[in-house]
């Protein structure tokens, strides 16, 4: 299977397995999965109303650059690159975007 794919599907498991976890302090919030396959961006987003308060924000946000799965966003304490490896990404093919470059391992 091409690895673009491969961590494609992985992404998107990931995204729809948290995605079924609903926040039991946001009771008029939602998650919605918004996947652009073409374009290789995937995100979980939670949107709603909380305390009067409009809800809008990214929970996690990856992209697929090259063969890599770029980090972008991760609203949570989980470690999810030991989930993304479970899921069969290799450590050496994520890369966390929210940090800089010289942690990272990416060329500035």
């Amino acid at each position: 299977m091409d690895k673009v794919l491969k961590y494609q599907k992985a992404v998107v498991s990931f995204l729809e397995s948290y995605a079924k976890i609903k926040p039991t302090n946001l009771k008029e919030v939602e998650n919605q999965l918004i996947l652009d396959t073409k374009n290789h961006h995937y995100k979980l987003v939670r949107v709603g109303w909380q305390d009067g308060k409009h809800v809008h924000y990214a929970v996690f946000h990856f992209d697929i650059i090259g063969d890599k799965v770029w980090v972008q966003q991760n609203r949570t304490d989980l470690p999810i690159g030991y989930e993304l490896m479970d899921l069969g990404i290799a450590e050496s093919d994520l890369v966390y975007a929210y940090l800089p470059a010289e942690l990272r391992g990416e060329a500035a």
